[in-house]
């Protein structure tokens, strides 16, 4: 459960650019001595659900996990190429109709050959178990449908005949085929659910790998593809992706099995019907299943013809959903910088456009839907009355009696739903392609990341990272940096830091600086070249914007750690050192902490990971950026007492950096990518940034003259 703190963290502190000096004191906070039962009740709730993800996971080892994927990524390699002509071909297409059709195709073809592996994978049993219990429910339940009808007719039969005592004996066993129909009827329900319940997280468990590896998550924004807004596709789209062919492939079942079933009753029951046209006889074998049979086909080619689109709109529906739902958490994760700009108006002319979209979509969904319910409907209503009025000559002239009467009735109407089963769910089969093409459209892009790790992607270069170095912490050896598409960032770099030395990455903005650190964390895998990292270093990385997780600031201050990795003594201790003492008190609180911490306290925040995760190597990209210089000297001077052997390495603009560093690199903009153009020595020392200081803005007052 989350709470809302009383007071912004930042209220009333300091005078700095960022709010915050670290002086003030803040009352002791309800939640500081212990949560109160509903957080706790919170607590072993979260905990269950986490117990219950766990219990439904791959119990394949990593050996096998991998040696699947590999099988997979390389029968994918065919798909993905015929999609990327494709891709290619839409520039300028001939047919747009038949490339829709093929790219439709080929994007199912793709989501299968992932989602079969639910089945396919080592150790997949509870797959199969589960599949085969719900085939034998299914079995099960048309038995007790059977039974049913037989009834039916037993009892028309017995009223007909005025024959009370038969008519209470089946009234009897009409209970016990209610109960055994009901109980078979919510067995399958709970095999069904579970089935799509286990298939759903296998399916999510591996997008989510795959997509969490290697900071594909964050490559994926850099690279081209259909694969935007991903946490909708794998949230919303994969639900469905998965849901819908259990119900499919159920449904099918049973329509089959009863259509199979009742059209024997059928042709039992109904016979041969003669009818006389012009002085001629003609005999119509088994009239009641012929009858259902072409009444099927008409209805299922009418839905086909009328509601074609219905897949292409559905598609286009989910797509501008997935937008207007990722514009809106956009605006609220960014309500504070649009607010002090008053970007309000702004912002509802893009919800506008978006809802626009949505609605435009939600038209076209309702034109296609009144269509096809003018299908099933006029379906619906006609089912139930045609058996009885094709019987009513026979029953008219006693050959049939009225159990008779009923009993194909209700077979007819059953061997009518179970032919008709397109009629009924064409517009969820056409939900089904749509979302099954957007997960498959994730996936494909996926697949060109981790061809391009492996090594099979022949266009991409890739910069190799390797942690058995010896001498130095870090060395960049002939290292270039590109875009996905080849474009130069940073070209030639050779360079090796030593253990122990503090280095500063400088250059004009756009020269790569943030890039080269990028690449160095791995995040960044464009370009040639070696990055060795010294063999069992711990990198950390701090950036410009940290990030705070959801919860406790205790577990933001130990992440990415657990929470409980570190006692609450020592992350206060943590927070005494950066200046976070007014937040002490309030280490066990759970607020929305992203929206409540200033720039300069999240800042803060960043540097305490570094004294409770103790790293080898440390990164910082622009990481004082929020910070007044008083306060971005008392950080950095505490950095520089870190042990000798803690290697730093800074990429900031400010020049009083320069005091907290002994070496500073300069990357310079050039033909064909930035290069490393100086490397000069410095000599440290909290004078040497007040020097610096004061000459930087003697610089700018004269500027400004």
């Amino acid at each position: 459960m989350t709470k809302r703190p009383s007071k912004p963290a930042n209220a009333g502190h300091g005078s700095g650019p960022d709010g915050d000096n670290g002086d003030g004191k803040k009352p002791k906070s309800k939640t500081a001595a212990g949560k109160p039962d509903k957080a706790k009740a919170a607590d072993k709730e979260a905990e269950a659900d986490a117990e219950e993800a766990k219990a439904g996971k791959s119990e394949l080892t990593e050996a096998e996990k991998n040696e699947a994927a590999a099988a997979e990524i390389k029968g994918a390699k065919d798909v993905d190429k015929k999609i990327e002509a494709l891709d290619e071909a839409e520039e300028a297409p001939d047919d747009p109709e038949e490339l829709e059709r093929l790219k439709r195709k080929y994007m199912v073809l793709r989501f299968w050959q992932t989602a079969r592996r639910f089945w396919t994978d080592p150790r997949s049993h509870v797959a199969w178990l589960l599949t085969g219990a719900l085939f034998a429910v299914i079995l099960a339940n048309l038995a007790a449908a059977y039974a049913m009808n037989v009834w039916n007719r037993s009892i028309f039969d017995a009223l007909e005949k005025k024959e009370g005592a038969t008519v209470l004996t089946l009234s009897g066993i009409y209970v016990v085929i209610l109960v055994i129909s009901v109980l078979f009827a919510v067995a399958q329900v709970y095999a069904r659910l579970t089935l799509q319940r286990r298939w759903r997280q296998w399916l999510t468990d591996n997008l989510v790998d795959r997509w969490l590896k290697n900071g594909r998550y964050y490559q994926l924004n850099m690279v081209s593809g259909d694969h935007k807004n991903p946490e909708y596709r794998i949230a919303d789209d994969v639900r469905i992706a998965t849901e819908s062919p259990v119900d499919f492939v159920s449904g099918v079942t049973s329509a089959f099995l009863s259509a199979a079933t009742f059209i024997v009753v059928l042709w039992t029951i109904g016979g041969s019907l003669n009818l006389g046209f012009m002085g001629i006889d003609l005999e119509i074998p088994g009239f009641l299943v012929v009858a259902a049979v072409l009444y099927a086909v008409v209805a299922s080619a009418l839905m086909l013809l009328i509601g074609r689109r219905f897949i292409t709109v559905s598609e286009q529906k989910n797509q501008s959903e997935a937008e207007l739902r990722y514009l809106l958490t956009r605006l609220r994760e960014n309500g504070e910088s649009i607010a002090l700009i008053q970007g309000e108006e702004e912002e509802r002319q893009g919800v506008d456009r978006s809802l626009g979209a949505v609605l435009r979509c939600w038209r076209s969904i309702c034109y296609q839907t009144m269509k096809t319910t003018f299908v099933s409907s006029s379906s619906g209503f006609i089912a139930p009355v045609l058996p009885i009025i094709l019987c009513a000559p026979k029953y008219l002239d006693g050959s049939m009696s009225l159990g008779q009467v009923m009993q194909a009735a209700s077979a007819f109407t059953t061997v009518q739903i179970a032919f008709n089963w397109l009629v009924d769910n064409y517009p969820k089969l056409a939900d089904w392609t749509a979302s099954a093409r957007r997960a498959a459209s994730l996936m494909v892009s996926l697949d060109g990341l981790e061809r391009a790790e492996r090594g099979g992607d022949e266009g991409a270069g890739r910069i190799e990272i390797t942690r058995d170095g010896k001498n130095a912490a870090i060395q960049l050896n002939e290292l270039s940096v590109t875009l996905d598409d080849g474009s130069a960032v940073l070209d030639d770099t050779e360079i090796a830091i030593k253990p122990g030395e503090r280095v500063l990455v400088a250059g004009e903005s756009g020269t790569g600086k943030s890039t080269l650190v990028r690449a160095i964390a791995g995040l960044w895998p464009w370009g040639g070249g070696t990055i060795q990292i010294r063999k069992g270093a711990k990198l950390m990385m701090l950036p410009q914007r940290p990030y705070i997780p959801i919860g406790s600031l205790r577990r933001a201050a130990t992440y990415p750690d657990p929470a409980d990795s570190r006692d609450v003594k020592e992350i206060a201790a943590a927070f005494k050192h950066v200046g976070l003492t007014h937040l002490i008190d309030r280490i066990e609180d759970e607020a929305p902490w992203d929206q409540t911490l200033s720039g300069g306290e999240k800042q803060r925040l960043a540097f305490a990971r570094i004294f409770l995760h103790n790293p080898d190597i440390i990164v910082l990209d622009e990481a004082t950026a929020a910070l007044d210089p008083k306060s971005q000297d008392k950080l950095m001077e505490l950095l520089s007492k870190r042990p000798e052997e803690t290697t730093l390495i800074s990429v900031g603009h400010r020049p009083e950096l320069e005091a907290f560093h002994n070496r500073k690199v300069v990357l310079e903009r050039r033909k064909g990518g930035a290069k490393l153009v100086s490397d000069i020595k410095l000599v440290p020392g909290p004078r040497r940034a007040r020097f610096l200081r004061g000459l930087w803005r003697g610089k700018q007052r004269k500027k400004a003259a």
